[in-house]
């Protein structure tokens, strides 16, 4: 029997050392698209499947993450007496339900295996979604929503894949693909940021996941990978032939908001999505295009 996909994991101790001097004294999870924080992105994201219980794994200087979904009472009362419907409205999605969002530190920067690890207790035998903040997807359905529907069809590990250009792999986790299946891929093997002459292909996993609780078994090795750091990809390999494993090329748009350029990006396309601005976007980009 499959289990109901309940809890997400968010990883969110980094120091956000590209976006310097914004992030010195605010996380960079916090840093806005159009009119949201990343982090609402990822928590809206996960939501739409169903999701219930989250996990954000924190560092030092991260409490604002924390304090984002809690019940703002003076700015929501005030909005009230002032009668700002729309307002209210617009805050709602930020308030998580009481019991429902719990933090654990990660002490020390030793990768992201080891940021899942610290959420084991949250996790207990139960499967679990993964979302990295700095990746954001614009798409007709939600990354995740996607994931978890195959999920419910499979079972195991499912993890969102795309295809990078070859000379990019050593920046990722790449997949060694056997059967494929419509958008679905088999995954035979996984190599964590190969050079591109080792890569035994190109499709690349990006910031979503959902596990099985049994990911925690190889991660409590706290083995070192690449980077000496304790790796997510290295752990999922010892998986394979265990539980299924599948990649999802999932439909949308994957901006990289942990890069200047991709963050930059992301505020365009999201601004054009959108009916109330994607008119005046358009303006002044054609009024820049012309300058160029």
């Amino acid at each position: 029997m499959i289990k109901p996909l309940r809890k997400a994991v968010l990883p969110v101790a980094g120091l956000g050392t590209r976006f310097l001097p914004a992030t010195k004294a605010m996380p960079k999870e916090m840093l806005t698209v159009v009119d949201r924080p990343l982090i609402q992105y990822a928590i809206d994201e996960a939501r739409s499947a169903g999701i219930e219980e989250f996990c954000l794994i924190t560092g030092r200087g991260k409490d604002s993450l924390i304090d984002y979904f809690d019940v703002a009472f003076e700015l929501e009362t005030t909005l009230r007496e002032r009668n700002k419907v729309s307002a209210l409205e617009a805050l709602a999605p930020s308030s998580i339900e009481a019991g429902s969002l719990v933090a654990v530190r990660q002490q020390e920067p030793l990768g992201l295996g080891h940021a899942i690890w610290c959420a084991r207790t949250f996790i207990g035998n139960d499967p679990f979604a993964i979302l990295l903040p700095d990746d954001i997807i614009l798409g007709k359905t939600a990354c995740m929503k996607q994931l978890a529907d195959a999920y419910h069809n499979t079972g195991g590990n499912v993890v969102a894949v795309t295809e990078v250009p070859k000379e990019q792999t050593k920046n990722y986790g790449i997949l060694d693909v056997g059967a494929e299946i419509g958008n679905m891929v088999e995954v035979k093997g996984l190599v964590e940021k190969p050079d591109p002459e080792d890569a035994p292909s190109n499709l690349s996993i990006i910031g979503r996941y959902i596990l099985t609780a049994d990911i925690l078994e190889p991660l409590s090795r706290l083995d070192r990978g690449a980077g000496g750091e304790v790796q997510l990809t290295d752990a999922m390999a010892k998986l394979i032939g265990k539980v299924p494993f599948h990649g999802l090329r999932y439909e949308g748009t994957r901006f990289d908001c942990g890069s200047k350029a991709g963050f930059l990006e992301a505020q365009i396309a999201f601004s054009l999505a959108r009916e109330d601005l994607a008119a005046d976007v358009k303006s002044f980009i054609k009024k820049y295009s012309n300058e160029i």
